[in-house]
């Protein structure tokens, strides 16, 4: 394990220098990897660690859609591919990879399947911190690990096709079998981490709920919104606003962040661009600052976690998100911005 030093601090990281392709599939290479739920993390993590050269099998309802997707990826049934109940008795990892609110339901029926030795994997510290609300209590004489890559599994398995890779945390909340430990760096290596950082699983989830409800998702689509709205106020046409507001930041000037930090992504901008970035900076860290601190304090009390439970459980879910991610779709902004996306030359070629 090496020793960086981030900012002034320093923090544990495992690379893939230190730990190679080769050492992970040496460590895991009597292991069946079982995958229940193939939605969001599920095909990215399953695929890139099949083309790694691990074992691995799905688990997955057979009157599900995403039954079919995993037959359209290559997995047989029968084979590699398997009712929820099998997949979790044949597997020695089981890499529990239901949506927070499936996890629950679906606990009873994988918690007999958790016989001594195995090792349980979460993605999400989620079911094992909020035990209480979730019921997730893992037995004592299994590894309960956590590999959370830092993105959706879509970019996972684009950014493994690319050669790439994201970077992932990971937690060991029980190791019983004292083997906890190399299990779980290798099968982030496998799936297709960048590297790796430590934290446990309480940390996890809270920076996990904080980024998604925070920068990540919700504030920054707050930030459009609002941007967006007052250029339009002020007689600014949709295309200008929308190109002042998105497509710039993510066409031109997330990419020189994510290449060199934002000092860089300055630096490449007018003098004017610098002058004002710099003036307005402290104002907005200020605004939003009480905003985070409640968001925090909403996460970390358990409020977040309560509603997420009781919203995704009902049976009406799905229905009602598309209900409500139709009117992010069909609102001005985000038609206004499936337009311009059509325009860019790499779609027109």
């Amino acid at each position: 394990m090496a020793k960086l030093n981030f900012g002034g601090v320093e923090e544990n990281v495992v690379t893939r220098d230190e730990f190679p392709m080769s050492k992970a599939l040496e460590t895991l290479k009597d292991e069946t990897i079982a995958i229940i739920g193939y939605g969001v993390q599920g095909p990215g993590q399953a695929l890139n660690l099949r083309d790694n050269g691990f074992k691995v099998i799905i688990g997955q309802r057979k009157d599900s859609p995403t039954w079919q997707k995993a037959i359209n990826d290559g997995w047989v049934e029968g084979e590699t591919l398997f009712e929820i109940a099998e997949a979790a008795s044949k597997g020695t990892i089981i890499q529990y990879l239901l949506s927070d609110a499936a996890q629950i339901a679906v606990w009873p029926e994988i918690k007999p399947y958790l016989i001594t030795g195995k090792a349980l994997y979460f993605s999400h510290g989620f079911g094992v911190t909020y035990a209480d609300r979730t019921g997730i209590v893992p037995p004592a004489d299994i590894d309960v690990i956590l590999v959370a890559p830092k993105g959706s599994g879509t970019s996972l398995r684009r950014l493994f096709l690319a050669g790439k890779g994201l970077n992932s945390s990971y937690a060991i909340y029980q190791d019983a079998t004292g083997k906890a430990k190399e299990r779980v760096v290798a099968l982030g290596i496998g799936v297709g981490s960048g590297y790796l950082f430590e934290t446990d699983f309480r940390k996890e989830v809270y920076s996990d709920l904080t980024g998604e409800r925070g920068s990540l998702m919700g504030a920054i689509q707050g930030l459009f919104e609002a941007q967006y709205n007052e250029l339009r106020k002020r007689g600014h046409s949709p295309s200008e606003a929308f190109n002042e507001t998105v497509e710039e930041l993510t066409e031109s000037l997330m990419p020189l962040v994510a290449e060199n930090g934002m000092d860089w992504m300055y630096a490449n901008c007018s003098t004017t661009a610098q002058r004002g970035a710099l003036d307005w900076r402290h104002k907005f860290r200020d605004a939003v600052a009480p905003v985070f601190s409640e968001l925090y304090e909403s996460v970390a009390s358990g409020h977040e976690a309560q509603r997420s439970i009781d919203s995704n459980s009902q049976t009406d879910y799905r229905q009602k998100l598309e209900v409500e991610l139709s009117e992010l779709r069909n609102s001005e902004m985000w038609q206004a911005g499936a337009v311009v996306r059509s325009l860019r030359p790499d779609r027109n070629k």
